[in-house]
């Protein structure tokens, strides 16, 4: 590291935040922002839909991966908006505020805590909540970078759309991407050299560390009449068995439409030696939507068909099959894995 680089110790709270504050948006409905106790922020609804996730160094991100690639402040900062947007998005609603507790250790240089705040920034802008800003946080000294979000939204009048809607003969769909970002896993964790990535590799590699969660499928849904929905966050049969579970009823994939994500990952799989299929079927955190609609509903834009929701026939299991045969609901657990 070299010596006139500035590290968190160097700086007081107040001088560190007063670094922090002017890379943070301020929306309307932040009424009172970022130097109080607590932030006020609008919720003309009357309703406030709110969630929490964590990041934390070397269990969901890593500042050094094997094939070489470094971890920014801005990817971790990007990451954590976009997945916290996620989750008000698989509820229907639309995102309004955040608040931030970022934990790291002292030798933390300054420049990577700015670039994290200009990372949530982008992020909100990019993605597209554009009332939503950064209420306020919390700055914290520990032994590795632990980010924690909570995000408040909006239903803007409409009815959540929850898990447990998804009925026999309703549509199953999904929006945005399946198994990118699991592939940009498998890539980060490689000996294959950042640099030697064709652009369509690298690009999956982005799809991981800055995840684009397709944030007008949500609201579309609900106005649309989505019976059921969820975040991918953890794999599309691990997720989807949660809505099964939720509703009591069966999720019967379409595995040519699940070909169709697949393809454009055989490039990264034939490099590494992988399924690409199984990065579909089993890969998080690209943050997409599954959800059901009634039958004889066109789904709203952004959406693809992908299989159907049929009833409980045969003991209770998993409630995942893929053209009528069982399947493993592979996927993501944060203590099992």
């Amino acid at each position: 590291m070299p010596a006139e680089q500035l590290i968190v110790q160097d700086l007081s709270e107040s001088e560190l935040l007063a670094r922090i504050f002017p890379r943070l948006n301020r929306s309307p409905g932040i009424l009172l922002g970022p130097g109080d106790d607590a932030a006020l922020v609008a919720a003309p609804d009357g309703r406030t839909l709110i969630s929490i996730d964590t990041q934390t160094q070397d269990q969901d991100f890593r500042l050094q991966w094997n094939n070489g690639y470094r971890t920014t402040g801005f990817d971790v900062g990007w990451k954590a908006a976009a997945q916290n947007l996620s989750d008000i998005n698989a509820m229907g609603g639309t995102a309004t505020s955040l608040v931030v507790s970022l934990t790291m250790p002292p030798s933390t240089p300054v420049e990577w805590v700015e670039s994290f705040a200009d990372g949530l920034t982008a992020a909100i802008t990019a993605l597209g909540p554009i009332d939503c800003s950064v209420a306020g946080g919390d700055l914290g000294r520990g032994s590795e970078i632990a980010v924690t979000v909570a995000v408040v939204g909006s239903l803007d009048g409409l009815a959540p759309v929850v898990r447990s809607g998804a009925k026999p003969g309703h549509q199953l769909a999904v929006a945005g991407t399946l198994g990118r970002a699991a592939a940009g896993w498998a890539l980060l964790e490689s000996d294959v050299p950042l640099g030697s990535l064709a652009a369509e590799l690298r690009a999956l590699v982005d799809n991981q560390c800055r995840p684009l969660p397709p944030l007008a499928a949500g609201p579309a849904a609900a106005r649309a009449g989505a019976s059921a929905m969820l975040d991918i966050s953890d794999g599309l049969l691990r997720d989807g068995n949660r809505l099964a579970s939720a509703s009591g009823v069966i999720l019967d994939f379409d595995p040519t439409a699940l070909k169709a994500y697949a393809v454009p990952l055989e490039p990264a799989a034939t490099l590494l030696g992988a399924d690409a299929m199984s990065w579909v079927l089993g890969g998080g955190e690209d943050h997409g939507l599954l959800a059901t609609f009634p039958a004889g509903i066109q789904l709203p834009e952004g959406f693809t068909a992908i299989g159907s929701v049929q009833a409980v026939v045969e003991p209770p299991g998993s409630g995942i099959r893929i053209a009528g045969h069982a399947a493993d609901t592979v996927g993501w657990d944060h203590f099992a894995d």
